[in-house]
């Protein structure tokens, strides 16, 4: 019975239970000796864990409230030691929260619609041609949905975009034209209104539309009376249906409207090689994504035999909503937060360090307290609480740093999921900001805690301390030399990062950007459906622009190189017949006006450019890339070859540079450019010029205003929108990795400073603690440059070991992010050797000021000193 009521006592502090233990057993045994039977026995054991529960937790408050008071005063009395150790924990926890708000944003939290995880993507597999996710076609799309068991529902969408005139200003937006599947799969009603209905989805239907918060909002000013009203998107009447609620985004953040599909029977289920539509699905209760992505290949497998042409080897592939990313993005994210996880270590070991050289400070007053009573377990618990306080303060300046930090990484966040573009404050990430702190103030309190609690009293005799401080010193030695590993990681990191930039900057995309201006004005149909209309539009602009003064050329194409639009693949034949089913040969197709080359300064290699004279009354005429030529004619000219690509048999009249059309990191199809003019009335409407290129000796940006005017002057309701200089959109390109490395930077700085700092305490901690040792040295005649050379040793002997445990798990971590490097080795000599040297140069200078000012030291009286 008793040793349960001891267990039991053990709810209470130590302290307490030694002070008041045995007359609490003497009490609670004579209750267990008057009570009567077994119900009073029970009782007294009821009544003795609900008192024993209760002033547990007031006994514990209580000391956490004496603990809490003593630290506050001791702080107080050190406001150096105590700024330092909060700004260090501050640093650590702010990169950690930040990194994590970023990961839990884009990789970790569900996405805000209904039962996300049965949400899936749904593409065609074409991996034997490099394609393993390639949009859909509508008979497919069809088929698929008709013949699929494993979901609740299927739809598809394709983006696109639209001139809305509700004033004098016309304006451009980003929309989605979606089966009337698509918005009520997601699971978010509209705020008000009502969704597509199947018959508004069907061809021939009227018009409709949903908008979205942010343009009911900003354009028709929150009007609740909007629902039921006409509006005008490519001079088509619209008839407002729905405003969808704030935070709504599908597919991506752009989307500003969605409108139904309306696939037309007759043109749209015809082609199975049309890949223009994005498939997405909700999984029946139950079924597992394995098991639906095995139905859609055994489907995919049936349409091939029933269509061997159009569908040969073309395959079914799904994946999850969430995961719809590219692998570099998610690398991206994930090399962040490793880094802010190594900065978090840096800072723990950087506190423990502070606390330990504390404790030194402290010893005389912890021994003191051990001799008048206070005991081992009362001590350690002091040190956590000061720990964990000196934490909680770092937590609360690192949370408002990491707030403040996180808009300079949106970068990383990708536009490809229906997420905001920044993460904001929340639950998720003060609940780990939380952790994080609790679990710093107890990493970094604890080593130091325990050395407090085995402080002996007869420290207080003179000499006592020299063994425990170098058992101390060793501890802290191994403490620097992690930091200096953590240290050596990320500047090694950082450095790959650099050299990879720097390999995709050097990246020739086949142009030139520098003095170019670009905008879009994309041409609204029905208005311009007709090519004469069309090209009048694009003559009058032209003529006007290369007017002005400074402009040297200016063009129209259906896309810029690495433009918004990246795709565009056709499949050729070399045979004069239409290419019949999925074809391994496969181009980029533009429309360009002429002079196009020029204005990018794409090179002409053999014969000419497109020209006014190529119409539809003139032979079909094509330019292609060198790419192209040599693929198909290696050795010989390309020029007066003919083949056949988007619905015509064309003549070669040019062969131009290749150009990275997909990007600086992504390998491009051979290019075709086609005259703009060469296409039939409504054909090839998604590959209207709609990019206009101004190459200017003068400032570009300055050519704005005066291009608004004259485009304004050729259409009034013609918007103009996508202003940029080229510059920028290649600068566009390497921003995710440029933020990447900004931020990767200032941790590799961060956790730099904090080692160097970490090695120069050390170091005046080692001639505190042996300054009788150097002062017998010196006695018995060592030179002081002798002393000092013996702490530098001793200094960059450290750092020495902690480079070469860096340099091991640096190209470890190179390795796992080799995906990152763009052709960059993990194991690179100029990044691995500059990391190196700044360690040791910026660890020496930590090292070198306490060495020096140990030759001041006056041997008589380090001698006489305690």
């Amino acid at each position: 019975m008793m040793r349960a009521y001891l267990a039991l006592l053990r709810l209470y502090p130590a302290s307490f239970r030694n002070e008041y233990g045995d007359e609490m057993c003497r009490v609670f045994a004579r209750r267990l000796r008057d009570a009567d039977g077994i119900g009073g026995r029970f009782s007294a054991w009821i009544g003795a864990v609900g008192d024993t529960f209760v002033n547990a937790a007031r006994v514990h408050l209580d000391v956490l409230a004496q603990d809490l008071r003593y630290t506050a005063r001791t702080l107080r009395r050190a406001p150096g030691f105590t700024v330092t150790a909060v700004v260090v924990a501050a640093l650590g926890i702010a990169a950690t929260t930040a990194a994590f708000s970023l990961v839990d944003h884009v990789l970790l939290r569900p996405l805000p619609f209904k039962d996300p995880d049965r949400l899936v993507r749904l593409y065609q597999d074409q991996s034997s041609r490099g394609y393993p996710r390639m949009e859909l076609s509508p008979p497919n799309y069809r088929d698929w949905r008709r013949m699929a068991t494993s979901f609740e529902s299927m739809g598809a969408y394709t983006p696109t975009s639209a001139t809305l005139v509700t004033g004098d200003d016309p304006e451009r937006l980003e929309g989605l034209q979606a089966t009337f599947e698509v918005l009520p799969m997601l699971g978010i009603a509209p705020a008000i209104g009502r969704f597509f209905t199947e018959q508004e989805d069907q061809d021939g239907a009227a018009a409709t539309v949903i908008l979205g918060d942010a343009l009911w909002r900003g354009t028709f000013g929150s009007d609740p009376a909007i629902i039921g009203r006409k509006v005008l998107l490519d001079d088509e009447p619209h008839m407002v249906i729905a405003v969808m609620p704030p935070g709504f985004l599908f597919p991506n953040r752009k989307a500003q409207f969605w409108t139904p599909a309306r696939f037309r029977r007759n043109d749209d289920y015809e082609d199975r090689t049309n890949y223009y539509l994005y498939g997405i699905a909700r999984l029946r209760d139950g079924v597992s994504i394995d098991d639906a992505r095995a139905e859609l290949r055994l489907i995919a497998a049936q349409l091939e035999r029933q269509f061997p042409k159009e569908n040969e080897k073309t395959g079914a592939t799904l994946v999850d909503l969430r995961t719809d990313l590219s692998r570099q993005s998610r690398l991206l994210l994930i090399a962040l937060f490793g880094a802010s996880v190594c900065v978090l270590l840096i800072a723990c070991t950087n506190l423990a360090n502070l606390l330990l050289a504390r404790g030194l400070a402290r010893r005389r007053e912890i021994a003191v307290r051990t001799a008048l009573g206070a005991g081992r377990e009362r001590l350690t618990r002091q040190m956590i609480t000061e720990s964990i306080l000196l934490a909680s303060a770092g937590g609360i300046l690192g949370v408002a740093f990491g707030i403040a930090a996180t808009p300079l990484a949106a970068r990383l966040v990708p536009n490809a999921l229906p997420i905001a573009e920044l993460p904001g404050t929340n639950l998720r990430m003060l609940a780990f900001a939380a952790v994080v702190t609790i679990a710093t103030g107890i990493a970094f309190g604890m080593l130091p805690a325990l050395r407090a609690g085995r402080v002996d009293p007869t420290a207080l005799a003179e000499g006592a301390r020299t063994g425990s401080g170098r058992r101390t010193e060793r501890i802290r030695s191994m403490l620097v030399v992690v930091e200096i590993t953590g240290s050596v990681v990320l500047l090694v990191g950082t450095g790959l990062l650099i050299r990879a930039l720097w390999n995709v900057q050097r990246t020739d995309p086949g142009f030139d950007p520098r003095g170019v201006l670009t905008l879009r004005t994309e041409l609204p149909l029905p208005k311009y459906d007709a090519v004469a209309r069309r090209s009048a539009f694009f003559r009058e602009v032209l003529s006007q622009v290369a007017a002005l003064p400074g402009v040297a050329s200016a063009a129209y194409i259906s896309y810029l190189p690495m433009g918004s639009l990246r795709g565009g693949i056709w499949p050729v034949s070399l045979d004069g017949r239409p290419p019949e089913g999925p074809q391994r040969d496969t181009v980029s197709l533009r429309l360009v006006t002429p002079g196009f080359f020029s204005t990018l300064r794409i090179p002409l290699l053999a014969g000419r450019d497109v020209d006014e004279r190529d119409t539809q009354s003139a032979p079909y005429v094509a330019v292609v890339s060198e790419s192209f030529a040599r693929q198909h004619w290696p050795g010989a000219t390309a020029l007066g070859r003919r083949f056949f690509v988007a619905f015509r048999e064309r003549i070669i009249v040019g062969v131009v540079g290749n150009v990275r059309v997909r990007g600086l990191e992504r390998e491009s199809e051979p290019q075709v450019y086609l005259p703009h003019q060469q296409v039939p009335d409504g054909g090839l409407i998604g590959y209207t010029p709609k990019d206009l290129a101004i190459r200017s000796s003068m400032a570009p940006e300055a050519l704005v205003p005066a291009v608004r005017a004259i485009i304004a002057r050729a259409d009034p309701h013609q918007p103009v929108s996508d202003v940029a200089l080229y510059t920028d959109l290649i600068e566009a390109e390497t921003a995710p990795r440029t933020t990447q490395l900004r931020v990767l930077g200032g941790f590799a700085i961060v956790a730099l400073l904090l080692a160097a700092i970490g090695l120069h305490g050390l170091l005046a901690y080692t001639i505190v603690t042996r300054v009788r040792e150097i002062g017998v040295r010196m006695a018995l005649g060592a030179a002081s440059h002798d002393i000092v050379f013996m702490l530098l040793r001793h200094g960059l002997g450290l750092a020495a070991t902690g480079v070469a445990a860096g340099v091991a798990l640096a190209y470890a971590a190179g390795r796992t992010l080799e995906a990152l490097l763009a052709g960059v080795n993990p194991g690179d000599f100029v990044a691995f050797a500059s990391a190196a040297s700044l360690v040791l140069v910026a660890t020496g200078s930590g090292v070198l000021v306490p060495a020096l000012r140990a030759r001041r030291i006056d041997p008589l009286v380090a001698i006489r000193s305690e």
